[in-house]
Parts: C-alpha cells; sequence; structure tokens
C-alpha cells in the first residue's frame, strides 16, 4: 500500500500527515522532483498522493520543469479516483491540474490564521463534526482560483479560498497543517530571510508572533490535522485493512 509523497522542498516534509500514513501501515515513497528524481508516468503504482509545499510558484515552469509532469500525473490520480491530497504550493498545483491559475495574493499570509470550515466543510467526510473556526500554519504569498465543480471547504479573511474538495477524493488545502513546531522552526530559519522583502521593518516582530502563535496554537493544530489525515487515509486505505 504505497502512497507517493511529492516533496517540492528539501524543508518541507509531509510532517503529521507523513505520521499518520505509517501509523495507517501504509508505506510513504517520498520524491524530489526538483533534486532530479523523476514523477512517476501514472497513478498505477500508487493507493494515494500528497503533494506538498515549496517556496516557488506554481506558475514556473520555466524554472520548475518538473511542474508540467507533475501536473500530468495529478490529473491521473484523479481520473483514477484515486485520492490526492494537496497542501499549500500542492493545493495551488492541484487547481493548476484543473485550469484555474494561481496569482500573487494582495499581501503574504503567515502565521496561524483563523479560518472558517463553511457550510459545505461542515458535511465533507474529512471535516464533519470538527470545530468551525481553526487555527492553522500558513506561509504563502500566492493564491489560486477555485477550480469549477470544486466544494470550498474552508475560508479566511486574509485569503478567501484556503480548502476544496473536487470529486470523491482530491483535495486541496492553502494552509500547512502537516506543520509541526520543529518544522516551523526549520522554515524560519530557512526562509526567514524573505521575510523583510514583504514585512520590512516589522520582520522580527513577525518572527516573534509565529513563534507565540505556535505555542498557543500547535495543540489543536495537531488535533485538527491528525484528524483530517487520517480520514484522507480512510479513502485510500479503509479502516481494517
Amino acid at each position: 500500500m504505497d502512497i507517493l509523497i511529492i516533496q517540492n522542498d528539501p524543508i518541507a516534509p509531509a510532517g503529521i500527515v507523513e505520521e499518520r500514513i505509517v501509523a495507517r501501515g501504509a508505506a510513504p515513497v517520498v520524491i524530489y522532483p526538483h533534486e532530479g528524481d523523476p514523477v512517476p508516468a501514472d497513478a498505477d503504482d500508487f493507493i494515494g498522493a500528497v503533494v506538498l509545499g515549496g517556496p516557488m510558484s506554481a506558475m514556473d515552469e520555466a524554472g520548475y520543469p518538473a511542474f508540467p509532469p507533475m501536473l500530468d500525473l495529478l490529473r491521473d490520480f484523479h481520473a483514477k479516483d484515486r485520492p490526492l491530497l494537496g497542501l499549500c504550493l500542492g493545493a495551488q498545483l492541484l487547481a493548476r491540474s484543473f485550469d484555474k491559475p494561481v496569482r500573487r495574493h494582495t499581501a503574504l499570509e503567515l502565521g496561524f490564521a483563523p479560518i472558517e470550515i463553511t457550510d459545505q466543510g461542515a458535511d465533507d467526510p474529512l471535516l464533519a463534526g470538527l470545530p468551525r473556526r481553526q487555527r492553522i500554519m500558513q506561509w504563502h504569498e500566492d493564491t489560486f482560483e477555485m477550480p469549477d465543480g470544486a466544494v470550498p471547504l474552508m475560508t479566511g479573511g486574509a485569503c478567501r479560498n484556503q480548502a476544496f474538495r473536487i470529486g470523491r477524493a482530491t483535495y486541496g488545502f492553502q494552509g500547512h497543517f502537516e506543520a509541526t513546531p520543529r518544522l516551523v522552526e526549520a522554515w524560519i530559519n530557512g526562509f526567514g530571510h524573505s521575510l523583510p522583502a514583504h514585512l520590512g521593518e516589522e520582520a522580527p516582530a513577525a518572527v516573534d508572533r509565529v513563534r507565540q502563535e505556535v505555542e498557543d496554537h500547535a495543540e489543536d493544530a495537531r488535533a485538527f490535522a491528525e484528524a483530517v489525515s487520517d480520514r484522507w487515509l480512510d479513502l485510500a486505505v479503509p479502516p481494517g485493512r
């Protein structure tokens, strides 16, 4: 029972999601397409796939030539009804695979922003029964247009399109619910140098805020991540298998 994990950046692994994959007894198969790993030609060897985040633009095919075959692979997973989970850049790439553009957002969204589960999301298998307001780690400067026919699952004040489902088992989440406190700290250390370009003199205060938000919200964020990951895995690996 192999689940493909497409890791777009070396310091952006699947975190809590991979923990739950292993706990279920499935085998995560991690590839690094921008480091030279080939993108599988089709979904046939996998029961599901997770597409992770990274600092690149989902529209930058010239800089990241692995994107076109990756988009073809995502379409194949969806066509074969094999569960897909896109996180941050992964959600943007899913939107692109359904012919919707990704564009620069009005501002950098950074930290554990409050987002709301929509009425439709409250009836979704992944989100039903969870608290309607969640705080999920965000770190992105782009946003996506909602694919045609997508069910909007979560929405935010700073960035409207936060989560969607297409069909039975194709899911995109703008936030990083896979992130552990250790991962957030690694991102601050690895990507923090880019913050002054967005936030100017406020960058150090923003880092302090994010670290405080980790302390305040990490426990609830993990509960959300584990619940959603387990429910997504139910679509690929039914309980008891």
